[in-house]
């Protein structure tokens, strides 16, 4: 498939998935939405894939739907199936894939385009990036994940102001409160992220894909089944030709050299 509105590109197990609509904000349209499933579906069937990393173009991230791209004039709007068909499944499948995650906040992030970031392993932000809720401000609640992922992240008394009142946090702020890993200056921006993406190309893929779905499942669930959960991961991740490597490269005083299989 042939895309218009992302950009995708393979290096050595790593991707990069960049939403090209930058006189939008790279805000999402139908389009956009399609590529984009394309895209992470020829993600999942690659074997060889070691981590995503998901940015935007121009001078933003993604400032979230496209209100353009729906008439409200035009009769009344069933808003579920935006959710349902497009930004849930977007959603669960970051979430679900078995390689980290990345996403490089480039600039100003709304709505739905903050959410999309939260949903992603690893946030950093330029310095200069400003990040919006903005659903409050046309009558709308969070859609793709944000009622779950911000309180979470941020803790209820922020994530609660952050949404009703529609304010905008800074790189720093939204750091600060757990939303974002990092704020970065924008002039070392482009380097951090790609020595970031290097890192996890040429780390211990099963592993890191295992300990991603550990973290997140522990959100519902209890001590016991995390300790369980753990428990059986360990046991899978031991039989993974990465643990003998990391522990031989370890005694033997080398940089291991990973491939990032699971057990064979």
């Amino acid at each position: 498939m042939s895309y218009e509105t992302i950009i995708l590109t393979v290096t050595d197990g790593a991707y990069r998935l960049t939403l090209n609509r930058p006189d939008k904000l790279n805000s999402f349209n139908a389009q956009m939405h399609e590529e984009v499933r394309d895209a992470l579906t020829c993600i999942e069937r690659d074997a060889d894939a070691r981590v995503l990393l998901i940015t935007g173009a121009g001078r933003g991230f993604c400032a979230g739907q496209d209100l353009g791209d729906r008439d409200v004039n035009a009769g009344p709007l069933d808003l579920s199936q935006g959710p349902q068909n497009d930004y849930n499944p977007l959603v669960r499948r970051l979430v679900g894939l078995p390689i980290p995650v990345v996403c490089a906040v480039n600039g100003v992030a709304a709505g739905a385009g903050v959410n999309i970031a939260a949903a992603c392993d690893i946030v950093v932000a330029t310095a200069s990036a400003k990040f919006a809720q903005a659903f409050s401000a046309i009558g709308l609640v969070p859609d793709s994940g944000g009622t779950y992922m911000l309180p979470r992240l941020m803790g209820q008394a922020r994530a609660m102001a952050f949404t009703l009142l529609n304010e905008r946090l800074t790189a720093e702020q939204a750091a600060a409160y757990g939303l974002i890993w990092k704020a970065i200056p924008d002039d070392e921006f482009g380097a951090e992220v790609e020595a970031i993406i290097a890192k996890l190309a040429a780390a211990p893929t099963f592993g890191l894909g295992s300990a991603k779905r550990a973290i997140r499942e522990s959100w519902s669930s209890d001590l016991d089944a995390s300790l369980d959960r753990e428990r059986d991961m360990q046991k899978q991740c031991g039989l993974s030709p990465d643990y003998r490597e990391g522990v031989n490269a370890f005694k033997e005083k080398r940089v291991p050299e990973f491939t990032g299989a699971g057990p064979a």
